[in-house]
């Protein structure tokens, strides 16, 4: 088994067996997050090499135009996608197995955190992952301390309040707020 296999159950939304060899290999990728990510928390960096280090932990570009402010923590890598113009401010923390995408001009506040994996509810299976993707739409903006659990998607223009916990989809132009997040407004109105 390889990364590319992962990805490929992964994204398909397949359940990563605890003792599979899919698992292993999200180990052992988990294992080179924490390398990269290590490096980039470790000091300061130009914005340049800090997108450099993002290409690395991505493994694909990241944008000139996106901008990462450290420490930034993800438990895995190959699952984000950035748009352009985002803006992702200090202490967030991606667990992107199930896939993390984040639309252009979006902002995501201090310490956010985004989660892509439920473990089983079964004791005997506990070890077991089911993956479920999170989408942040275009221009969206995400308040500090917010937590957005697997399977969410944000739509475009929305607002998610600082500290909440995003437990379902948010329609576009929607501010949602509190724990669990429920929509209060239109950002129109």
């Amino acid at each position: 088994m390889e990364l590319r296999d992962l990805l490929d159950a992964l994204n398909a939304g397949e359940s990563i067996l605890g003792d599979s060899p899919l698992h292993a290999v999200m180990l052992q990728s988990s294992q080179n997050a924490m390398r990269i990510t290590g490096e980039l928390n470790s000091g300061y960096h130009e914005p340049a090499r800090v997108r450099e280090l993002l290409s690395e932990l991505t493994g694909r570009p990241v944008d000139e135009t996106v901008t990462v402010f450290p420490p930034f923590t993800a438990d895995f890598g190959k699952n984000i996608a950035f748009g352009r113009r985002i803006f992702i401010n200090a202490g967030c923390t991606f667990q992107d197995q199930g896939g993390v995408t984040i639309g252009d001009d979006s902002l995501i506040g201090h310490n956010v955190v985004i989660a892509t994996l439920n473990h089983d509810l079964a004791p005997n299976r506990r070890g077991d992952m089911h993956p479920r993707p999170v989408v942040i739409g275009r221009n969206v903006w995400v308040g500090s301390n917010a937590t957005i659990l697997p399977g969410v998607t944000i739509g475009d223009d929305a607002v998610i309040g600082a500290a909440s916990v995003v437990t379902k989809d948010v329609p576009a132009g929607s501010i949602a707020v509190g724990s669990p997040a429920r929509v209060v407004r239109s950002v129109t109105e």
